[in-house]
């Protein structure tokens, strides 16, 4: 793979890279579990912030794997067709980016009272509690990523390296903003109906990557 794009457009998927793996932190699967467990156990918030990190980097290793697999399918399918592999990746984006406008707007509101973070569960060893956190996010890569990569396939490893790297700063720093002001004690229904629009704006977000990746072709 060699470079072929000029550097605004690496720049720009980059920071759509960045939004799009920082919303999508703002699920509450990407926090809430850190929230309830460390409670549960007792952890102060640098131990929950170690669980949170180990675990978005083992989230983001396999949303890693993964996209490497589609880019270099993807790679081997351009061999076929010629050019073929940038106008794969804006469909895909495009594709996702209206799934999850499509969901957003279709979700139903969320019902009055969220969950509550006082609940007590049955306390585990520690050991157990971490690394039951970082399994539950290495088994789930972040599927809504994964095009990202495949329109970037072109730019290089380098550049895919990098990408990865923006990935797991901003998944990292989204599910650690969320679990620290649901630990501070920030209402958690609040914070749904905040996620509620991540949805939206992650699928306003990737239609707008696509635009980009379709628009540099011509």
């Amino acid at each position: 793979m060699t470079p072929v794009s000029e550097p605004s457009v690496l720049l720009s998927l980059l920071g759509g890279g960045f939004v799009a793996a920082f919303l999508h932190a703002a699920l509450p699967t990407h926090w809430l579990p850190f929230t309830l467990v460390g409670r549960a156990q007792g952890w102060g918030a640098s131990r929950v912030l170690l669980a949170v990190t180990a675990a978005g980097l083992a989230h983001i290793a396999t949303t890693a794997v993964v996209g490497g697999l589609i880019v270099a399918a993807g790679l081997a399918l351009d061999q076929w067709v010629e050019g073929l592999l940038p106008h794969l990746a804006a469909v895909l984006l495009f594709l996702f980016g209206a799934f999850y406008l499509a969901r957003a707007t279709l979700r139903r509101p969320a019902t009055a009272g969220g969950p509550a973070l006082d609940v007590a569960e049955p306390a585990v060893s520690n050991k157990a509690a971490f690394f039951g956190l970082v399994a539950m996010m290495a088994v789930s890569p972040g599927e809504v990523l994964l095009p990202i990569y495949l329109s970037s396939a072109s730019e290089g490893f380098a550049a895919l390296a990098l990408l990865t790297l923006v990935f797991a700063v901003g998944t990292i720093a989204g599910m650690a903003v969320f679990t620290a002001l649901a630990g501070a004690g920030a209402s958690i229904l609040r914070l749904e109906r905040w996620a509620r629009y991540e949805g939206a704006v992650l699928g306003v977000a990737l239609i707008a990557l696509g635009l980009l990746v379709a628009l540099h072709q011509h």
